[in-house]
């Protein structure tokens, strides 16, 4: 037992083993702040430069025969779940667990996590481009129409989910899906960009008639302004001026607004004018 003498000001043992004299303990006299102050940066930058707290790199690991393997991605597969029993809601860390299984080759179960991921979280975007792009990266055209399906069926407002399912199909060559799946994304009625890249790519593909018949949809469903001056300069673009003339004329008497299509008009049939 340690006992405090408080008159003397020592601690010493009921047994008389030490005895510590607190008077000889130097005490701070000046407690006012110090005329050079030191920053928690300058702590980090001193610390950094004389490498006190820095962290050695784990050393490159060679893996020899499929046991290593094995142990190895066992490892990594506990770690994985470790950092999700922690974080379920991490997507992040969904991801990264999926595209890794999918690097190791082993794709039933990078499909098995992403599934998963979803079942936490079915409504995040970018969970379901990382699924997709991991299915088209390595090749199976199938399945990654499947995730592509499934995610414009239950996010049909997400553009980018359409965009990127046509434009697959578009590289595969299989025209009539491409257009197909414009087709669906049409009937939800989107925006403008929407409209303009289904036109595109007709036109990609040669089919002015289409994509003519596209424009028509398009101001019927959007009659708007700028739909009307759009499907007026695309014609202006193909030499078709009777056409586009015909376009401007009905923006004239279908639309309330016309300021501006009566200005493209007007430049429209002015050289015809000045020609006469």
């Amino acid at each position: 037992m340690v006992l405090f003498d408080a008159h003397h000001r020592r601690f010493f043992s009921w047994k008389g083993l030490f005895v510590i004299d607190m008077s000889k303990i130097p005490q701070v006299k000046n407690r006012s702040a110090a005329a050079i102050q030191i920053t928690a940066e300058q702590l980090l930058r001193i610390a950094n430069n004389q490498g006190i707290e820095r962290v050695e790199k784990a050393p490159t690991q060679f893996i020899t025969d499929r046991e290593e393997l094995s142990q190895y991605q066992q490892t990594k597969r506990k770690d994985f779940e470790d950092q999700l029993r922690r974080s379920r809601q991490h997507i992040g860390i969904w991801c990264k667990y999926g595209l890794w299984e999918a690097s190791q080759k082993e794709f039933e179960r990078a499909r098995s996590v992403f599934e998963r991921a979803l079942d936490v979280d079915y409504r995040n975007q970018t969970l379901w481009l990382k699924y997709a792009d991991m299915e088209m990266k390595n090749k199976f055209v199938n399945h990654a129409r499947n995730v592509w399906d499934r995610a414009v069926t239950l996010h049909p407002r997400v553009d980018s989910f359409w965009y990127k399912y046509s434009y697959m199909e578009e590289l595969l060559g299989a025209v009539d899906n491409a257009r197909a799946i414009f087709e669906r994304w049409m009937a939800w009625d989107p925006d403008d960009l929407a409209w303009a890249a289904f036109i595109k790519f007709e036109m990609r593909q040669g089919q002015i008639d289409r994509a003519r018949t596209i424009y028509e949809r398009y101001i019927t469903l959007l009659p708007t302004c700028r739909a009307y001056l759009k499907y007026a300069k695309w014609e202006e673009q193909l030499h078709q001026r009777s056409l586009a003339r015909q376009v401007y004329e009905r923006a004239l008497s279908e639309l309330h607004s016309y300021e501006h299509t009566a200005v493209s008009y007007t430049h429209l049939t002015l050289p015809t004018i000045c020609s006469v």
